[in-house]
């Protein structure tokens, strides 16, 4: 059910297709890596870390970390702004 203006904005955008992984340029020096998937299924690094992490955990726990702080309402998860391409057009 949705309660206001916001539920009805983030229920008619999409929502984002982002991943989090942990690439090792270096042995034993891992980097969270933040992944967007386009529609065509084209993927692109849209934020990584600066600093190195000792393990894989710390790594994934810091991108995880990154990928709550950029979403603005937790409720909906990442969205996209525009509308819903699921959804039918107004009045067809």
């Amino acid at each position: 059910m949705l309660n206001d203006a916001s539920d009805t904005i983030a229920a008619m955008s999409q929502l984002r297709n982002i991943s989090v992984f942990v690439d090792e340029p270096v042995p034993g020096h891992f980097h969270w890596v933040l992944h967007e998937g386009s529609p065509s299924s084209v993927w692109i690094d849209i934020a990584d870390s600066e600093q190195s992490y000792t393990s894989w955990t710390e790594a994934f726990e810091a991108g995880i970390v990154e990928l709550y702080r950029i979403v603005q309402d937790k409720r909906f998860g990442p969205r996209a702004p525009g509308e819903d391409e699921n959804v039918d057009p107004i009045g067809s």
